[in-house]
Formats: structure tokens, C-alpha cells, sequence
């Protein structure tokens, strides 16, 4: 237990550490090739930050713990918008681009509704169990190109003028420090998971449980670490960019691949969490639109952070 706690104290330590560089250098990019702070948060760090989601599924999937994998991507994109959103809108109010607003949350929205119509074979087929099985996986797949397609199309016809307060720094640099903030958050990442699982076992919790929270929570820190980051040097773009890109990322592509290396059933209690994540991905969307401005406010933030604390105790209460 002592070693556990210790890999975890030490995983936020390098966590922290490396989130800090991962902005400091997705930042410095943006500026050396007059890229948004949008754009870097949906490639870059997005990609970054759910590497540990991805290594994570791709050997859960690999070992036939499909509860985990399914777990961890849907519990994961819940605590992007509800906890990390919510975190950081308290910070700071988050400005939310016009196609933000229009194109990438809605796309994480339907990202949620198609994984949800996938695992609905009893219902919609009047199969004997739900299942994602591999030629859903490569449709996923199949989505996640066309949000890359879609992803160069905005960094083609990108404005070129806008000031930027990020640091300048040559491109060698730059990519120095984005590639120790990965290794960094990556690592602090799945020290916390590892030792949080060792924890959640001593102590007796299904699969299913670990990977919507332990491991949940574990993969998403390098979001969060990031996110907070970002809105603390006021570089909202990339805080916003990071979490919507990171939820399509982890649906179309990490459960994607995931569902082709191995099918994933759908227990019927997933599809309550799949319930709490297309509801946050349509709060988040009108919450855009509430004041003054496309904002997402504190007290929006505040609402994001009750509704997850009460999804958390449904689950634990088993109700």
C-alpha cells in the first residue's frame, strides 16, 4: 500500500512538471508557424494527452479486459468535459471559437451517439448481447480520418494574423520540450494508474468500476494537468482544443482500434454512462451559448462539477 501511494504522490509530481513543459512548447509552436492555440490543442496535445488512454486500451484489448477498455474511453471523455471543464472554467471563463462551438463539440456529440447506437444490438437487432465488434471499429476509424481531414482543412485556411503571447523559441527547442512534457505526463500518468489499481484491488472493485474511475481518472490527469495549465497563462484556445479533441480522439481512434484488435461488449450498465456522456456533450453545447459572449462560465463550471460527483455516487451506491 505504501509503494502504491508513493508511485501515485510521485505521478502527479511528474505529471504536473511535464504538462507545464507540453503547453510552454505546443504554445511556442503555434507562434513559430502562426498556428491558433486551437488548432495544436486538437493535434498535438490532444494526441499527447490520451496516450495514456490509448496504451492503456491497446493492452486491455490485447488481454481480452474488455470492461476496461470500454470503461476507460467513456469514463474518461465524462471527467474531460464534466471535471476538467468544470476546473478550469472556475479559473478562468473559457472563450469558445466559432467553429469550436459548431463543428468540433458537436462532432464529439455525435462521436458519443454513434458508439451508442453501435452498442445497442439488443435493442436495435434483438441480438443476444451488445457488442462493438470489429467492422464497427474500423467505421470508427473511418470518422477519426475524416476529423483529420478535417483538422488540415483548418490549419490550410487558418488566419495568419493574430498575436500570441507564447514563447519564442526555435522549432528544435520547442519540440524538445513538447516531446519531455508527453514523456513526463505520460509517465506520471501510469504511475497514478498503477498504483491506484493496486489500491482499488486490495480492496476488491470489478473491472468495469476501475476503468470508469481508477483508471478513468489516472488517464485523464494529463488533461487536466494541461488544461489548467493552459488557462493559467490565459491560453483558453488550447485548454478547450485539448479536451474536444482529446473526447473525439478517444472515441473514433483508441475504441476504434480497440474494437478491431478485440470486439467489446457493452454491459447494461453502460449504457447509463453512456447517458451522462451524451447529456454532458449537450450541456456543454448550450452552456456555450448562455451570457454574455460563447463562453463557458463559473457557474456552468460549478453545474459540470455536481452532476459528475453525482454520477460517481450512482455508480458507487450501485443504484
Amino acid at each position: 500500500m505504501d509503494v502504491s501511494i508513493a508511485m501515485i504522490v510521485g505521478g502527479f509530481v511528474l505529471l504536473v512538471y511535464g504538462a507545464n513543459r507540453l503547453v510552454d512548447g505546443a504554445s511556442a509552436l503555434a507562434r513559430r508557424f502562426h498556428v491558433s492555440g486551437i488548432i495544436i490543442g486538437l493535434t498535438i496535445v490532444a494526441l499527447g494527452t490520451s496516450t495514456p488512454e490509448l496504451v492503456i486500451n491497446l493492452i486491455a484489448a490485447s488481454g481480452h479486459n474488455t470492461e476496461i477498455v470500454l470503461g476507460n474511453v467513456v469514463g474518461s471523455n465524462i471527467m474531460n468535459v464534466l471535471v476538467i471543464l468544470g476546473v478550469a472554467s472556475l479559473i478562468y471563463p473559457l472563450t469558445v471559437q466559432t467553429n469550436t462551438t459548431w463543428i468540433e463539440i458537436p462532432l464529439s456529440l455525435l462521436a458519443a451517439a454513434v458508439v451508442l447506437v453501435m452498442g445497442s444490438d439488443v435493442f436495435l437487432n434483438q441480438a443476444s448481447r451488445n457488442i462493438i465488434d470489429r467492422s464497427e471499429g474500423l467505421v470508427l476509424l473511418g470518422f477519426f480520418a475524416i476529423f483529420v481531414g478535417y483538422t488540415l482543412h483548418l490549419l490550410k485556411n487558418e488566419d495568419q494574423e493574430q498575436e500570441s503571447q507564447a514563447p519564442d523559441w526555435p522549432v528544435r527547442r520547442s519540440l524538445l520540450f513538447v516531446l519531455l512534457g508527453l514523456v513526463l505526463s505520460v509517465a506520471g500518468g501510469r504511475l497514478i494508474v498503477t498504483g491506484a489499481v493496486d489500491i482499488a484491488r486490495d480492496i476488491g472493485v470489478t473491472e468495469r468500476m476501475i476503468g470508469l474511475t481508477i483508471i478513468a481518472m489516472g488517464t485523464s490527469l494529463p488533461e487536466l494537468a494541461t488544461s489548467i495549465v493552459a488557462v493559467r497563462k490565459k491560453q483558453a484556445d488550447l485548454a478547450i482544443g485539448n479536451i474536444v479533441g482529446s473526447n473525439i480522439f478517444n472515441l473514433f481512434f483508441i475504441l476504434g482500434l480497440s474494437a478491431v484488435i478485440s470486439p467489446i461488449p457493452v454491459a447494461t450498465g453502460g449504457f447509463l454512462d453512456f447517458g451522462i456522456l451524451i447529456l454532458s456533450g449537450m450541456l456543454l453545447f448550450v452552456f456555450v451559448f448562455t451570457g454574455k459572449g460563447r463562453k463557458l462560465n463559473s457557474w456552468e463550471g460549478l453545474l459540470f462539477l455536481l452532476l459528475y460527483i453525482f454520477y460517481l455516487a450512482v455508480l458507487v451506491l450501485g443504484l
